[in-house]
């Protein structure tokens, strides 16, 4: 016969930690001189990340499968293990599998430890062995917690899993990179905490027919969300781009109407990047819109004041806008070039090859200002373009400190752009031009 007994309260939080160990510390005393970050041999990678890993962060990076982002934490790994041990955790692949990609990578070091274990309390306990200088899980979707029933991917496990290594990373000052695996949306799969938890998150972007794949960050404590790295997917692994503005410019056709280069910003870094715009007529009482690397409600926006300030009867035509090389722009500086293609197309009128663009416009038309417009000029020049189109404002702003070999054209309203690079048009002009009469499309060939 089973009694009622009394039980008294265990003083242990969650996974049995003491509670009440911790004493509040005056912030104006805590000593952070000494917290130097782990220096990260990859300069893309050190510049997503802020000027390297800091210490007891939790890193969390993401992408679709077969993206590299095993490949380049494998890198990064060997890298790192020239100078401490560094442990490197598997739950997906088998120790001689890991093997077969490093050989590929090149030489490894006897510094980097390799796990292939699931356990996240034996994960644990291996780290405080080895006590490495920086840790790899991969992926966050295979660890389970002994003491949840549940099976390793649940919403329990990934989030128990997750903040014990938080916990084991903040007590130890060890940082650690885990691996997550996205949905068929795009998102990090599991709960939404997971991201909530983790110090950073980057995802890794590309196309698996193009070589080059984007590392972004849309979280960091630590650094800039706005900084971007490039990387080139090869034999043997991913090779840093230096000069990216050049690898999305390397295809560029200069007679096709409806090609504009943008000079935008990714960051603190000035990057080229050409958009493109096809309109034609359609048959359907409503027209297509479509756009790839841009966002579609801006296209909407800038449509309606292309024919409202403009005067583009575009109500009859799809627009499909793209930026060539799978890159995404959500800078409003891309706006004017936008136009300035779709305008282009409108009128299968070729812009000018050596020319770039860059500005935002607002609802009446007008050009607005942009930020560092002397640093969109220094990358422009440096690939050799000889003529830019940018707000007045930034024209007059710059006052002498225009790069040698290039043109700046200021403009105040998009009539004004339009007119630059239309046929007949001149920059002494003043006064637009009827822009439907200017901008009427070519119909001397037959289809």
């Amino acid at each position: 016969m089973e009694t009622i007994q009394e039980a008294v309260p265990s003083s242990a939080g969650p996974a049995g930690r003491p509670v009440g160990h911790v004493r509040p510390v005056r912030l104006a005393r805590v000593a952070s001189e000494h917290w130097a970050r782990l220096r990260v041999p990859i300069a893309e990678l050190d510049r997503v990340l802020g000027g390297g890993i800091v210490p007891g962060s939790l890193v969390l990076i993401g992408g679709d499968p077969g993206i590299g982002k095993s490949t380049l934490l494998l890198q990064l790994c060997a890298l790192v293990a020239m100078d401490g041990p560094v442990l490197y955790v598997t739950g997906e692949e088998s120790a001689e599998q890991v093997k077969l990609r490093a050989d590929r990578l090149g030489p490894v070091s006897d510094n980097l430890y390799l796990l292939a274990e699931v356990d996240i309390d034996a994960i644990l306990g291996t780290m405080q062995e080895i006590q490495p200088t920086l840790m790899v899980v991969d992926s966050i979707q295979t660890m389970q917690v002994g003491d949840i029933e549940s099976a390793a991917g649940s919403v329990s496990q990934v989030r128990e899993s997750t903040v014990r290594l938080m916990r084991a990373a903040k007590t130890s000052q060890t940082p650690i990179v885990i691996v997550g695996h996205v949905t068929k949306e795009g998102a990090i799969a599991g709960p939404r905490v997971l991201e909530h938890i983790v110090d950073t998150v980057l995802y890794m972007e590309g196309e698996h027919f193009h070589s080059y794949r984007l590392l972004r960050s849309v979280k960091n404590r630590f650094g800039s969300t706005n900084e971007i790295g490039v990387f080139e997917m090869r034999d043997d692994g991913l090779a840093e781009v230096s000069n990216p503005s050049a690898l999305f410019l390397a295809e560029r056709s200069q007679a096709s109407p409806g090609s504009v280069v943008v000079a935008t910003l990714e960051g603190t870094r000035p990057l080229l990047a050409e958009i493109q715009a096809l309109v034609s007529a359609t048959t359907f009482s409503l027209p297509r819109r479509t756009c790839a690397g841009l966002d579609l409600n801006r296209l909407h926006l800038l449509l309606a004041i292309l024919g409202k300030r403009a005067g583009l009867p575009l109500h009859t035509y799809d627009v499909y806008c793209n930026v060539a090389g799978g890159l995404r722009l959500g800078e409003p500086a891309a706006d004017l070039p936008l136009a300035l293609a779709i305008a282009s197309s409108f009128a299968d009128t070729t812009v000018p090859g050596e020319l770039v663009a860059c500005g935002e416009l607002g609802l009446s038309g007008e050009v607005r200002g942009i930020s560092r417009a002397a640093d969109r000029l220094s990358e422009a020049a440096k690939l050799g373009f000889t003529r830019c189109i940018m707000p007045a404002a930034n024209q007059r702003a710059l006052r002498g400190t225009v790069p040698n070999g290039i043109d700046v054209v200021g403009v105040a309203s998009l009539r004004e752009a339009i007119r630059l690079i239309m046929p007949g048009g001149r920059r002494g002009h003043t006064e637009p031009r009827t822009p439907e009469r200017e901008l009427e499309p070519n119909t001397s060939s037959s289809c």
